[in-house]
């Protein structure tokens, strides 16, 4: 789950793009922990039945961080080009089409996730504001778990907005994986292998 990049590839890129991509790994990473605590958490409830021990408030604590997991990975599975896109007209086009085609779907995607993270983060302001509770059997801020959402929310619309820049600068989006001049034999080929479309 790492970048895959060369020392050269390393050296080469400046400090802004070294501190974007180290977000959006530890983006991924942080995915992965909740995934990992979900597992653990899951595992006490089930096997603690057994021996009479109890998670005060386990399932509100697994949908926490199941929620945390889910939009803090959405940064790291865009730019590794393995979220879901539907691109039937953007495989046809190409050249300056295709990217100006890129540009307005980057923007687009944009503008609605800066739409819900503007929300998000006002809604999590608002439960550290009032002091909002969870209702459970643990009363946690709501602050807190909230956090995981409006954080994976806010790395998501970073990764937007540098990927349309990089586009705009004329560059292939990192999204994509094949090469241009890819066969649609070579695209199955690649799939079935286990590259991301």
């Amino acid at each position: 789950m790492g970048i895959a990049l060369a020392e050269d590839d390393v050296a080469a890129q400046g400090p802004v793009r070294r501190a974007l991509d180290l977000l959006y790994l530890g983006a991924g990473y942080a995915a992965g922990a909740f995934l990992v605590a979900i597992f653990a958490i899951m595992m006490v409830m089930s096997v603690g039945r057994q021996f009479a021990l109890n998670i005060p408030a386990g399932d509100d604590f697994a949908s926490w961080c199941m929620a945390a997991m889910a939009f803090l990975g959405l940064a790291h599975t865009f730019k590794r080009g393995e979220m879901i896109r539907v691109g039937l007209l953007l495989e046809r086009l190409h050249g300056r089409t295709k990217q100006v085609a890129e540009v307005v779907a980057l923007g687009i995607a944009a503008a609605f996730i800066l739409y819900f993270t503007r929300h998000a983060v006002q809604m999590t302001y608002d439960s550290w504001r009032f002091n909002d509770v969870a209702q459970g059997v643990v009363a946690l801020p709501l602050w807190i778990p909230q956090l995981g959402f409006a954080g994976g929310l806010v790395i998501l619309s970073i990764a937007l907005i540098d990927e349309m820049v990089n586009v705009i600068g004329g560059n292939r989006p990192s999204y994509e994986k094949g090469s241009p001049d890819e066969t649609p034999e070579e695209f199955v080929e690649r799939i079935s292998q286990g590259g991301g479309g």
